[in-house]
């Protein structure tokens, strides 16, 4: 057992590594080469697309409820965990930040990418169900020599979905960050199979997976109707208590910012000597923003394709912000916190720890408790609503894989519900590592993708911008 475990956490060491990094974010560059510096230039037309539906487009939800779905799904706890991860003093730094910035301005052209292929290459049935994502534009767009790319992806997906990153993960996040804030001292306890758990535990538990069946067994309108709600919702709480921290200290913003460049460019390395305080920065800040945002991971545009619109471009340009969202906004407010209040530097705090940590000395002016009560709060529902979109991309995985087999997807819902409901009580470390290496998989047949697509989608933006403009000036 020793070995398997230490081969798959080789495998996941070095597939999270040089390798996929430097694969995802070289795809970024070139897509932004191709596509004129789309995510600088159409950002502003992104953000009106982003709150303007549009009217008589095929589909089954709104643009903005499927940008929801994907940020459901992204906007979790790699968020204010990731980030307190790579810039401690035993990571990258606070130069890690500067490289998750990178990160991001290159994968806003990715996901542009993927967002259009998505609707360009999707199908709609006679019941007006849509299925679409790097599956369906691999096997269309490519070819059918390519379909078992695509099912390779599909294969991928679904077990990401029901292994780790959809349910045990975020479950394990919800169920200890309600323990630690109700019951830290584990005070109230039953016993379980032999096990000694917290009632807030069992309690959590049970909530949970009644929340989520109810949700998920709805399919995609009751998931992208949920989303829509509480994405918004939760992302305006945890952004304004950011911004109110970091106004609170304002004095600080400065020596941060000097902190992130200095940090990025080994100016005032963290480990080592300078080059090397480069490397592992970069390394760290990369990785977080693309595990983050999950631009090249091909999840995203499964929920995009399901968008009510007529245009790829369009989509597109909605399905870019995500990114901007994701990463430019929610986690450079984490990454702020923990910089400026210096609780980056503490050796003796890991993980949500860290970023509470910095919550609690910014928010100075309310106790402790309540500082900490937003951040636990915050965690516990982009956590739920992270289980909600990887239920939806597994399914729609799992349906290609299947040729739309439903009895096999409604028996794949019923799992996964399942695995909600036993996930505050597994020590799941080994099925972290599986989930986490058929993640990086999943992104090497999309990114054949982009590669080979590219073309086609750079000519159809071209051909889109340049309608748009004409029609602008002949107004």
């Amino acid at each position: 057992m020793e070995f398997i475990t230490n081969t798959l956490t080789s495998m996941d060491d070095f597939l999270w590594g040089v390798p996929l990094i430097v694969l995802i974010l070289s795809a970024g560059v070139f897509l932004t080469i191709r596509l004129r510096g789309v995510q600088i230039i159409h950002l502003p037309l992104a953000l009106k697309y982003m709150v303007k539906n549009e009217e008589g487009g095929s589909g089954e939800v709104s643009s903005f409820a499927a940008l929801c779905t994907a940020l459901s799904a992204t906007i979790g706890t790699g968020n204010i965990v990731g980030v307190a991860t790579a810039v401690g003093v035993l990571a990258g730094g606070p130069g890690a930040l500067f490289w998750m910035w990178v990160a991001a301005f290159f994968g806003m052209a990715t996901k542009y990418t993927e967002g259009f292929l998505a609707i360009k290459y999707r199908t709609i049935n006679e019941k007006g169900h849509v299925l679409g994502g790097p599956f369906y534009y691999i096997e269309h767009g490519m070819g059918e020599q390519w379909r078992w790319l695509a099912k390779l992806f599909a294969f991928f997906g679904a077990c990401v979905g029901l292994f780790g990153i959809g349910t045990f993960t975020q479950v394990n996040g919800i169920a200890s960050a309600m323990q630690g804030f109700f019951d830290p001292e584990k005070t109230n306890t039953v016993m379980i199979l032999g096990r000694e758990y917290s009632i807030v535990i069992v309690i959590t538990a049970f909530v949970l997976t009644l929340v989520v069946g109810l949700v998920t067994l709805g399919g995609i309108k009751r998931i992208a109707a949920v989303s829509e709600i509480v994405v918004p919702f939760m992302a305006a709480i945890y952004i304004i208590s950011a911004l109110i921290l970091i106004l609170a200290n304002i004095n600080k913003v400065p020596g941060a910012f000097l902190d992130i460049i200095q940090g990025a460019f080994g100016v005032k390395p963290v480990a080592g000597g300078m080059f090397a305080s480069i490397a592992i920065a970069m390394q760290k800040g990369v990785a977080r923003g693309i595990f983050s945002n999950e631009a090249g991971l091909g999840s995203a545009p499964i929920a995009a394709a399901a968008a009510q619109t007529k245009s790829p471009v369009r989509q597109g340009l909605v399905t870019m912000t995500g990114t901007f969202i994701d990463t430019i906004i929610v986690c450079t407010m984490t990454g702020f916190s923990i910089i400026m209040m210096g609780s980056w530097k503490e050796k003796n705090l890991e993980g949500v720890q860290v970023t509470t940590d910095a919550f609690k000395k910014g928010l100075y002016f309310m106790p402790e408790k309540a500082a900490a009560s937003i951040l636990v709060f915050c965690l516990v529902f982009f956590a739920f609503t992270t289980i909600l979109g990887w239920d939806y991309y597994g399914e729609r995985c799992l349906e290609y894989l299947t040729n739309g087999n439903m009895k096999v997807v409604s028996v794949y819902k019923w799992l996964y519900i399942l695995a909600v409901f036993i996930g505050p009580y597994m020590t799941v470390s080994l099925v972290w590592t599986v989930a986490d290496i058929f993640n990086g998989l999943m992104a090497i047949p999309n990114i054949i993708a982009l590669f080979a697509l590219s073309g086609i989608v750079a000519k159809e933006t071209k051909d889109y911008l340049s309608k748009l403009r004409n029609e602008k000036k002949n107004i």
